[in-house]
């Protein structure tokens, strides 16, 4: 991946939006801020559904035969996350993957 080289002058007495802006003029930002947010759009999905279900994260790590540590980083978002073990915590949570 390509780095982006970002100066201290560039970042003082700029606004965080400014700083974005001058930032999403670069297509490897934009992309990978464009996978942080989907990341994190999933994480905030499957923590909301197993909420609304009233289910805990071991109870569903024990239904998608994982560690309860997995659910949690899942959730946190900060970690990506394989398809098979999106569809192993869809099943859990009685959902299906489809890819729209």
């Amino acid at each position: 991946m390509k780095k982006i080289k970002i100066m201290k002058k560039d970042l003082r007495s700029r606004s965080f939006e400014e700083v974005l802006a001058g930032l999403s003029k670069h297509a490897a930002f934009r992309k990978g801020y464009a996978e942080e947010i989907a990341r994190r759009h999933l994480a905030k999905q499957i923590r909301e559904l197993r909420i609304a279900q009233r289910l805990t994260q071991k109870m569903i790590a024990k239904r998608a035969d994982m560690p309860q540590s997995v659910m949690a980083r899942i959730e946190g978002g900060e970690h990506s996350i394989s398809v098979d073990t999106l569809n192993r915590v869809a099943h859990a949570l009685g959902k299906k993957v489809t890819i729209a």
